[in-house]
């Protein structure tokens, strides 16, 4: 099982994603809890090394499970998902090439999906904050 921290962050109504560099899909901004960490200790590093900004406030969004994008056939995701309001605005570091603000229909359209994120997009459709 991978367990991860990851960051629903909302502009106009639509969610952002990250896209890491030589990867083709874009997947929640966030990544691996280390051994020792907690979910939020996680969520403020991966932010700080993927988005160049600070975590000011968070909310736990929930836990996302599923299967892992990417890896072997059988592995699972435990996503641990917050939002937050950030200290500036989030850009992309050297290991992220592109971020990218998406409709629930758009990131579906899209040829590659990590089923994470879609389950994140999927809630927060549901609660009506993104479209």
């Amino acid at each position: 099982m991978i367990r991860t921290a990851a960051l629903a962050y909302v502009r106009d109504r639509r969610l952002l994603q990250a896209r890491s560099t030589g990867k083709d899909v874009f997947y929640m901004a966030g990544g691996k809890i280390d051994p020792g960490e907690t979910p939020v200790q996680a969520l403020h590093r991966e932010v700080r090394e993927e988005l160049g900004v600070e975590v000011t406030e968070y909310t736990e969004l929930g836990v996302f499970e599923c299967e892992a994008y990417g890896h072997a056939p059988g592995t699972a995701l435990h996503m641990t998902c917050f939002t937050a309001d950030l200290g500036g605005d989030p850009h992309p570091t050297s290991e992220i090439a592109e971020l990218r603000y998406f409709t629930v229909g758009e990131y579906a359209a899209m040829p590659h999906v990590a089923p994470g994120s879609m389950l994140v997009f999927r809630h927060l459709q549901a609660l009506g904050l993104i479209d």
